[in-house]
């Protein structure tokens, strides 16, 4: 088989034999004693053997991976390793053990791709559970007396090994989704968010931001915004985010998740930069005040979710009391939600923002007409009409501009709607095109 397909229940049924290994000085007497206790045992019974001697039987394993080199042995207490601390993460503590204090308990897992997927999980547990120090010196004041590399050292390789299965994955199907799920571990720390920067490592994440169909898919996507969220701690990587399509990436996931960790994770990434740059505002021409009404109507049972979705809500709001009329008008505009707002029946507002709409190459213009072809609402589409013959009041080559984008084809056709409403500023916005504002004003009166 190839190891790369290798799986743990797969490599816990080999038989190991560490007799030979005892004779040949590799492993202890003592060693031994605490394997054959171990190997082979009911979950229950290791279980209680770690919560009675754990720091003994890491030692052993420890030991065992820094001096045996024969890869079905190495595989095999990995195995044993990536069973014990899936059932209870929280044993990676035995690791920091103070009877280890002389031992290195790093090294032996940065060395076949079975070998590196468990020693990758592993690693980012252990340093995960790692005790806090500052400059080498504990809580407690006691010196740190761990030997092996630095931590930043071992950060550094692991990170750097991580972006690499992002960037080329060693395994098709495992690659991604094993790098992914060490980064939701690992960016919790300050110093791995840094190394991950600057390895050029947010950039390999958005790409994996995208809507999730299968139970696997479902549980990337969530890692991937859980080190997104996690990401949006550090201004270094929120600089790059402001810059990159992640923001309508979460947004497309948040429209169509139905799994509650995702929507959650990427609802408190929203709150986390809604303040930063100009998220806010980019959070508005995305619609994301609708999809949070949206959201908000739905049973979640997540408090959190609940409460984090109160505060983007009241964030967003504080958003668009900040925009300029110009501003709240393209969002309207843009959202497709027009309605007959104070703005688009206020000569002062278009006389002093004509000129915005040459923006973008008549951006706001171009949408409006698009509304009359597309749009159901007859709201919508009479103020469209509304707005074009302002517009076309307004702006001094109005006429000319309004022709060149084929408005006049679309507004015809709305002269036989059956709304009222939309025939009367289809008529009144044809009259302008046609006669110039100043002769269907007379009409108008």
């Amino acid at each position: 088989m190839d190891r790369a397909e290798l799986t743990t229940e797969q490599v816990l049924k080999r038989d190991i034999p560490w007799e030979t290994y005892m004779t040949t000085k590799l492993i202890s007497g003592t060693g031994l004693q605490l394997l054959r206790r171990y190997d082979n045992r009911a979950e229950s019974v290791r279980a209680q053997l770690l919560d009675d001697d754990g720091p003994a039987y890491v030692q052993v394993f420890v030991s065992i991976l820094r001096d045996i080199f024969k890869e079905e042995t190495v595989e095999y207490v990995l195995a044993l390793i990536d069973e014990m601390l899936t059932a209870n993460p929280k044993r990676a503590r035995l690791f920091h053990d103070k009877s280890l204090a002389i031992e290195d308990t790093y090294e032996p897992f940065l060395r076949n791709w079975f070998i590196q997927e468990k020693s990758c999980k592993i690693l980012a547990l252990i340093v995960s559970a790692r005790p806090r120090t500052q400059d080498g010196i504990f809580a407690n004041g006691e010196a740190s007396k761990i030997r092996g590399p630095a931590i930043s050292d071992v950060l550094k390789e692991l990170v750097d090994w991580l972006c690499t299965q992002l960037k080329k994955p060693s395994h098709p199907s495992c690659g991604i989704p094993t790098a992914i799920n060490c980064l939701a571990a690992l960016l919790k720390e300050p110093v791995v968010r840094s190394s991950f920067v600057r390895a050029d490592g947010v950039k390999l994440l958005i790409p994996l931001i995208t809507p999730a169909s299968t139970q696997q898919s479902n549980q990337l996507l969530y890692e991937t915004c859980l080190c997104v969220w996690l990401l949006s701690y550090y201004e270094p990587a929120i600089e790059y985010l402001a810059t990159s399509r992640a923001l309508p990436r979460l947004v497309d996931v948040v429209k169509s998740s139905t799994k509650e960790k995702v929507v959650r994770v990427v609802v408190l990434t929203f709150r986390n930069l809604l303040s930063k740059g100009t998220f806010g505002a980019q959070m508005v021409d995305l619609g994301l005040p609708q999809i949070v009404q949206s959201l908000k109507a739905q049973a979640w049972s997540d408090e959190d979710l609940l409460e984090a979705l109160n505060q983007l809500e009241d964030g967003l709001k504080d958003n668009i009391k900040k925009l300029s009329s110009f501003d709240k008008y393209k969002q309207e505009v843009l959202l497709g939600h027009l309605d007959w707002s104070p703005m688009h029946k206020d000569p002062l507002f278009w006389r002093d923002n004509i000129t915005c709409f040459e923006e973008n190459d008549f951006q706001v213009l171009r949408v409006l007409v698009t509304i009359m072809d597309s749009s159901n609402d007859p709201r919508a589409l009479a103020v469209a009409c509304f707005d074009l013959s302002q517009f076309i009041q307004h702006h001094p080559a109005g006429r000319v501009i309004v022709n060149d984008l084929k408005a006049k084809e679309r507004v015809m056709k709305l002269m036989n709607h059956d709304s009222a409403e939309v025939t009367k500023n289809a008529l009144l916005c044809i009259q302008r095109l046609f006669l110039g504002a100043k002769y269907a004003s007379f009409l108008q009166a």
